[in-house]
């Protein structure tokens, strides 16, 4: 940048930005964009969203204008060239118009205004910069308000940015000092929720609650843990102090990369959580006794249940080893509040993900493992953190979050608004049942694999993808256990026992109808009996038509069932078809005096005899319904059964229902059915 008299040049001979000089003219004329008007105009307002770094940069400048209109100047000339440095073209949406009007207030104030503490810029600003931390940062900080005080230090740090834009090629050694402590003391005042945990005025009264208080300690105990070496790439130059680290969750943010914004906002949550369930279980203790409150350990190892209540379930139903271990030399519970921190911030910074469980229960597995291994060894005081990305501060959300949810992006671009086939595109209960099974563990890996089917992109054939990278061949993984297919045969089956009932009513209410005396006790007439049990022969073709719709409806899920699921499938077929063979033959041989066919397989089968077998084809037919129907009045059981993971219950269990994570055992107790 061009200096003229040690500060910034004037706006009319300007600095060198690039080759392509700066166009003032003026595309779109609205109002308040002139640079003529006299009425005040708030230039922070009329900033571009493509422009939204030099925001503070003009809010400051409007906040000094009375104080200082000189260095209000300075700060608008940076934000005119950082304007200009992220956009020399100008190609953003109103970024045009906007330097035009700026350029306008530059050539302005470059007339109006006077130095005031210095003869050049340079000085004006240095000694501008100096006096604003001593009066607003050093005096009366005792007596200001939190967000009065997190005002000032924006401003000073902004200050600050201008101070080296001006004077880049000079030392400022002096002013860098003022710059570490502002940056320290800058976070101290940031904006919080509920708990001002990090003010360094006044204590607020809600910090005053002995459970608040005790849960405060509790996380800041950070004693033992191991340091993760910071990041040399990150952070602004010449200040050599890392990050502070006050507590447990600070902590797990320099280990895995979380953001910031989530630790302060999951940090509250915990403490909130902790404080309220001690709380509770400690509601009559006398008021004298709370003032030394600490947190019960019956607090932590409740919030423990509740939190991993989902993870453990999920462990238990693929039958994996939780990674919730605890070192044997732990002494506090230290390492339950980290599990617990972990999967908090995992949580507040999943985005949509958060709506696929079981995918955070397979990120939570392999980062606790990672986080076991830091605590537990300690042979080294210092590690280097699993998540680091190119000196940012989000790794986690870049490396884990972010490749997921563009898999849901691109499935949701896939859907066009719902409009496309169902069978086409995934949604959030297609991609989460992927974790339902061990083999995402291989395909998946840890870290995650880019190259793996989940990723595979939905808008690319397989095809395209062997074309861009021919070291690379996958197929985009399809749909898990279900399929939609719009069909008005899902009214059968669907509803297939109440269609049963109706139609197998029916025809014995008509076969007793059109008996000779046509009277509800005619049922009990050996002739009229044996014709009712003809309603086990219609029964059993509406399996065999309920077998058959399970095998076309699925049929679009078919290549991505389990093998399981497929042989359960034909299996059901085969045995509908054989009932549908067999029930028809015993009965025709109970028939007497039979003609044409019937009397075929009467004679067929005349050596067994007729009305047993029948009747005992029936009775093993009804085997099934029979304990289906026991079950049904011990809910209690069945519920436990269908819950459980062992091996040998769902071996038993396989023939009625798939193997499913969720919705299992989703009964009403026996009292609700009995009203």
């Amino acid at each position: 940048m061009s200096m003229s008299s040690g500060g910034p040049s004037a706006p009319q001979r300007q600095p060198s930005m690039g080759r392509r000089n700066i166009s003032r003219a003026i595309t779109m004329r609205t109002d308040g964009y002139s640079g003529e008007e006299e009425g005040p105009i708030i230039e922070s307002e009329l900033v571009p969203s493509s422009l939204a770094p030099i925001v503070p940069i003009l809010r400051a400048a409007n906040e000094i204008e009375d104080e200082n209109p000189r260095v209000a100047y300075l700060c608008r000339f940076t934000a005119f060239e950082k304007a200009h440095t992220m956009d020399p073209n100008s190609s953003g949406r109103g970024v045009r118009q906007f330097k035009t009007y700026l350029l306008h207030r530059l050539e302005k104030d470059e007339k109006d205004t006077q130095r005031r503490l210095a003869s050049t810029d340079a000085k004006e600003i240095q000694r501008f910069y100096e006096h604003y931390c001593k009066k607003y940062l050093e005096e009366g900080l005792q007596t200001r308000k939190p967000d009065e005080m997190a005002r000032y230090y924006q401003i000073a740090s902004v200050l600050y940015d201008v101070l080296k834009t001006v004077t880049p090629d000079k030392p400022n050694s002096e002013y860098d000092q003022y710059a570490k402590g502002v940056e320290k003391e800058k976070a101290s005042f940031s904006h919080y929720n509920i708990l001002p945990l990090n003010i360094s005025g006044p204590t607020q009264p809600v910090m005053e609650i002995p459970e608040i208080k005790a849960a405060v300690a509790l996380l800041r105990k950070i004693n033992n843990l191991p340091t993760p070496r910071p990041d040399t790439t990150n952070g602004p130059q010449g200040i050599d102090d890392g990050p502070i680290v006050r507590d447990l969750l600070d902590w797990l943010w320099q280990t895995f990369g979380f953001q910031k914004g989530n630790v302060e906002n999951q940090k509250e949550h915990l403490i909130l959580l902790l404080a309220n369930i001690d709380m509770r279980g400690s509601g009559n203790v006398h008021q004298g006794e709370r003032q030394n409150h600490m947190i019960q350990r019956d607090t932590v190892d409740h919030l423990m249940k509740k939190v991993f209540q989902n993870y453990i379930s999920w462990c238990r139903y693929l039958h994996l080893e939780s990674n919730i271990k605890i070192p044997h030399d732990a002494s506090t519970q230290q390492p339950e509040l980290l599990y617990i921190g972990l999967y908090l911030l995992i949580w507040g910074e999943a985005s949509n993900v958060r709506f696929m469980p079981e995918c955070l229960c397979y990120i939570f597995h392999h980062m606790a493992r990672d986080l076991y291994d830091i605590i537990s060894d300690r042979r080294e005081e210092s590690f280097d953190p699993p998540f680091r990305r190119e000196g940012s501060d989000d790794a986690f959300l870049q490396l884990v979050i972010q490749p997921i949810y563009n898999v849901i992006h691109n499935e949701a671009t896939m859907s066009k608004r719902g409009t496309v086939s169902h069978s086409k595109w995934r949604n959030y209960d297609d991609l989460n049942e992927y974790f339902w099974s061990k083999k995402c563990f291989k395909q998946l890996g840890w870290p995650m694999d880019p190259a793996s089917d989940f990723f595979a992109d939905p808008t690319k054939t397989k095809n395209d993808i062997e074309r861009h990278d021919h070291s690379m061949s996958r197929r985009r993984m399809s749909k898990t256990n279900f399929v939609e297919v719009r069909t008005f045969l899902h009214l059968f089956r669907s509803f297939d026992r109440m269609w049963a009932f109706f139609i197998l009513a029916f025809q014995a209410m008509v076969i007793i109808a059109w008996s000779p005396s046509g009277s509800l006790s005619a049922i009990f007439e050996p002739a009229v009996f044996r014709n009712v049990m003809t309603i086990f022969i219609t029964a059993a073709f509406l399996n065999f038509l309920q077998a058959t719709l399970e095998i076309v409806l699925n049929w679009k899920a078919w290549r991505s069932l389990v093998c399981s699921q497929m042989i359960r499938h034909v299996l059901k077929f085969v045995v509908a078809i054989g009932w549908l063979i067999i029930l028809p033959v015993t009965y025709s041989s109970s028939i007497q005096n039979p003609t044409g066919l019937i009397k075929f397989f009467s004679n067929w089968i005349g050596n067994f005899q007729s009305q047993s077998i029948y009747n005992f084809a029936v009775a093993l037919y009804m085997l099934p319904n029979i304990f289906s129907a026991l079950f049904f009045i011990f809910l209690p059981m069945r519920r436990a059964l269908e819950r459980s993971n062992s091996r040998i219950v769902r071996f038993l269990l396989w023939w009625t229902q798939p193997k499913l994570y969720v919705a299992r055992g989703m009964y009403e107790d026996t009292c609700s059915l009995l009203k």
